[in-house]
């Protein structure tokens, strides 16, 4: 459609100004102010700029955050509030763990260790992966410390192993699909267990403060493990179909990976450095919500400990552009959408949803609202946002329609971890997995879409039907 990045250029502006003065002639939408619906002008045209990348995505999201508080849609320090996130700070983090892996080697070592033990093809490393993600997931109430900080640096170094690096043009190789794959079983970890991510618990206190249901974590977790170990056991293969590897079978894999560990020798102490700030990481997010120490902050002293011992330099921060590219991007599309949850517009979007669905049968509404909460999250850079915004309208309408309290909590809920797949953007561990450069952004969206599909089949369908055999509703 576009051929040229000027081309695309016009088109993002035409966009954001066509919607910008839109009102003027339609008139303003009911119960809407002027400030959302710039706010959702901006938004759009950032976001149809992601799309079709006329510059980078890092400078869109600056032109962006720039236009808000230029033309007093938000103010200063609402416009700049997204670049203190601590899940962007978190973020930069796992990059420069990821760094540290892969300088002293530890990232290789582990590689070839998982090589020799099971790597006869890929399918299985992708199982390996997502099931690796599965085991740690109770205990890691963060996704982007548990995708971004523990898995991904072990992956990455794992594609380099296979030789499979996007700057020499092998992404395709095995990388791809294990970043794809990865990442997506990041996501259905996240709906399994209260504790894997932080919105979780947000639902869970939205439930009861909304609509008096109480949810535990057991029997989250006796809700959410049926349908949750089926969509894990579906993704990898999935992945694997629509997005396949070059290298599929690796019968040498295990001879070579113990060959490079023998030449390896004995763990190095910049190695050790390392493995002992990975562990000291891994030990406080798990024991965050006894605790109370922020991920983020544990991220950042975990970091400092690999500076002090000399695994990473300043120099291997201020140069690790994955990391900075990232902060810029993210954290603009955090304060955009925060600016326009603030704005009224996703409660204003929430309520014309729920004021259509008046004499509908509670199945009918129940799954329509489910569809609309779970793609609705294309518009959000934050689940925790995302929830905050329309959980409670959305339960609330479907608990008046008739539905089961309970189910309609579980079933709005169970969303939280796996709409975290659907964008790059989507989730504080997505930039990470997309920031490895080994997919494009057309190709993400599509494996995100149809790991969707999956998704939801499992969790809502099949988990309605799990639900009324264990008695839930």
């Amino acid at each position: 459609m576009f051929k040229t990045k000027k081309q695309k250029g016009l088109f993002t502006i035409l966009v954001g100004v066509v919607l910008w003065f839109l009102p003027m002639v339609t008139g303003l939408p009911n119960g809407l102010t002027m400030d959302a619906w710039h706010m959702f002008a901006i938004f759009v045209a950032t976001i149809v700029g992601y799309i079709l990348t006329p510059m980078p995505i890092g400078a869109i999201a600056l032109i962006a955050v720039g236009l808000t508080g230029f033309l007093k849609v938000l103010k200063p320090a609402a416009a700049l509030s997204g670049f203190g996130n601590g899940t962007i700070w978190l973020i930069v983090s796992a990059f420069l763990f990821a760094k540290g892996f892969i300088k002293t080697g530890l990232g290789a070592r582990i590689a070839y260790m998982i090589m020799k033990a099971i790597a006869t093809n890929s399918l299985k490393l992708g199982y390996t992966m997502a099931f690796t993600d599965f085991i740690i997931s109770p205990a890691t109430p963060s996704n982007t410390a548990r995708g971004g900080g523990i898995v991904f640096p072990i992956l990455r170094s794992l594609c380099s192993a296979f030789q499979s690096e996007p700057e020499e043009g092998t992404q395709k190789k095995i990388g791809s699909y294990l970043i794809a794959s990865t990442f997506q079983a990041n996501c259905i970890t996240s709906s399994i267990f209260i504790t894997a991510v932080a919105p979780n618990l947000l639902v869970v206190s939205l439930a009861s403060e909304t609509a008096g249901v109480s949810i535990g974590w057991g029997q989250w977790a006796l809700a959410m493990i049926v349908p949750g170990l089926l969509a894990l056991l579906i993704c990898p293969l999935l992945v694997y179909k629509i997005f396949p590897p070059e290298m599929k079978a690796t019968p040498d894999a295990p001879k070579i990976a113990a060959e490079k560990l023998q030449e390896m020798g004995s763990m190095k102490g910049n190695e050790k450095v390392v493995l002992f700030a990975f562990i000291l990481a891994l030990a406080l997010w798990a024991t965050s919500s006894f605790t109370g120490i922020n991920a983020t902050m544990t991220a950042l002293v975990c970091v400092g400990v690999m500076l002090i011992g000399g695994a990473i330099e300043w120099e291997d921060v201020i140069t690790e552009k994955g990391a900075w590219n990232t902060l810029v991007w993210m954290g603009g599309l955090m304060s955009l959408a925060t600016g326009l949850n603030k704005s009224g517009f996703i409660k204003w979007f929430a309520d014309g949803v729920g004021s259509n669905l008046d004499g509908v049968s509670w199945v009918t509404a129940l799954l329509v609202l489910a569809l609309v909460n779970m793609y609705l999250h294309y518009a959000f850079a934050s689940m925790s946002a995302h929830v905050g915004a329309v959980y409670a309208a959305f339960l609330t309408v479907a608990i008046a329609a008739g539905a089961p309290p309970l189910l309609a909590a579980l079933m709005l809920g169970c969303e939280t971890g796996i709409m975290g797949g659907l964008t790059h953007y989507a989730t504080g561990s997505a930039p990470i997995f997309f920031g490895a450069n080994y997919i494009t952004q057309a190709e993400w969206w599509k494996v995100g879409f149809i790991v969707s599909i999956s998704n939801m089949i499992c969790f809502v369908g099949i988990g309605m039907l799990w639900w009324k055999v264990i008695g839930l509703w």
